[in-house]
């Protein structure tokens, strides 16, 4: 009898055991988290966990939806498609909700296929795709899905504000783009809108460069040096970005840099003192922007994100994304995909600046503010400790960069 009561007992404590795990799991709600934490591009995760983390426990301190908390779950895509589908079969084995990717727009292709055919298979388990970085127009145009949303400005709405904001002084211009789906989609915008709105800079060279795999930009830089050209226009990010700036100090490239992505971590480091008054980046926010705009609640929300990590803030819309999130799960009351779509779709948020955001219900594609900012001097916050850092010189609405998509969405039966 002895033996019996010990094996109840224990059968009962393991009982309660499984039953607390299973009320801790239902606390939170789970986001797999796909993106490079290795490879090359492993410091733009490394990053990227950084910024989320912050802005995830600023999201569940505001009580987070339905009174439960968010909970990361990371995968490495390794910067590689298939890899990036081995990690999104991992998080439909697991019954997480939600799968949230930001680096690289073939990853980001393979990720709408990926998510909509285990859909289509898996009605009762389906999964909602949320973009936080693959910037190719054509995911949310000729790509787009219903179980798709995009959560950043895409490659259009970047080059109108990018092309927008040149000087009307830069009369020519050489292109640097990186050789897959999202160079290519700022190749062919770039282009588009320098027709469409500065037909007085002429194209002296335009370049797609191997995807990740140049050492050293040096060639590149000098055909750049030799064309004469006023502006180099480039989409390189990260390591690619940060080896053409450095290329270009090298080479003594007297020249604008007028980038789309020289405010990543590492782009301020690598060009120093010699982009003072020279580059200039698009970007969604800057630490300087509470200050140039008087919002203390934001600038506190910086020195926040400064006591912690050796690089500046720059993706307010990581953080819209969030209480977009948690808008619609509240709204929906489930973390069920279908539901929580349908609350996404046409969703209106302000962000910390006051500024409106809206996800567009056409095409699942968030219309929000782009700033062009100079890195110079005399600002309050500087850049990686450089002594300069982002001054705005312009800001486009949401309203300004509403541009029109070709998305013909086929949407689930309700």
């Amino acid at each position: 009898m002895t033996i019996l009561r010990r094996v109840l007992a224990a059968a009962m404590l393991s009982f309660a055991a499984l039953c607390g795990q299973q009320a801790v799991a239902e606390d939170t709600i789970k986001i797999g988290y796909v993106d490079p934490l290795s490879g090359p591009f492993a410091a733009t995760g490394d990053n990227f966990l950084k910024v989320f983390s912050y802005v995830v426990e600023l999201a569940n301190a505001k009580g987070g939806p339905l009174g439960k908390k968010y909970e990361l779950v990371p995968f490495d895509s390794k910067l590689q498609p298939a890899e990036a589908l081995i990690a999104l079969k991992s998080i439909t084995d697991q019954n997480i909700p939600f799968v949230m990717h930001c680096v690289g727009s073939n990853v980001g292709a393979a990720m709408i296929d990926g998510v909509s055919k285990y859909n289509a298979r898996n009605p009762d388990h389906r999964i909602l795709y949320m973009n936080c970085g693959a910037l190719a127009t054509e995911l949310t145009n000729e790509q787009c899905d219903f179980w798709h949303f995009r959560f950043t400005a895409n490659v259009d709405q970047r080059a109108v504000a990018r092309i927008k904001t040149l000087p009307a002084t830069v009369k020519s211009a050489y292109l640097v783009n990186q050789d897959y789906l999202f160079g290519q989609s700022v190749q062919k915008a770039t282009r588009k809108y320098l027709a469409e709105y500065r037909p007085d800079i002429k194209v002296v060279g335009d370049e797609l460069v191997p995807f990740g795999k140049v050492q050293d930009f040096t060639p590149y830089i000098a055909k750049v040096k030799a064309s004469g050209a006023q502006s180099l226009i480039t989409s390189n990010y990260d390591r690619d970005m940060n080896l053409l700036l450095k290329a270009g100090n090298d080479a003594g490239l007297n020249i604008r840099y007028d980038a789309f992505l020289a405010h990543q971590p590492g782009g301020p480091t690598s060009i120093g003192p010699a982009g003072e008054n020279r580059l200039t980046s698009v970007m969604e926010f800057h630490d300087n922007v509470p200050v140039e705009e008087h919002n203390a609640a934001a600038e506190k929300f910086v020195n926040g994100f400064q006591s912690r990590a050796n690089f500046n803030f720059i993706p307010l819309d990581y953080v819209v994304m969030f209480d977009m999130l948690t808008a619609a799960i509240n709204k929906a009351g489930s973390t069920d995909a279908l539901k929580v779509a349908l609350a996404l779709e046409g969703l209106k948020v302000k962000d910390l600046m006051g500024e409106d955001n809206e996800m567009r219900a056409s095409d699942h594609q968030l219309l929000s503010p782009l700033h062009e900012a100079m890195f110079t001097k005399g600002v309050k916050y500087d850049a990686e400790k450089t002594g300069l850092g982002w001054k705005s010189e312009a800001k486009l609405t949401g309203a300004d960069l509403t541009l029109p998509t070709s998305c013909k969405m086929k949407r689930p039966a309700s």
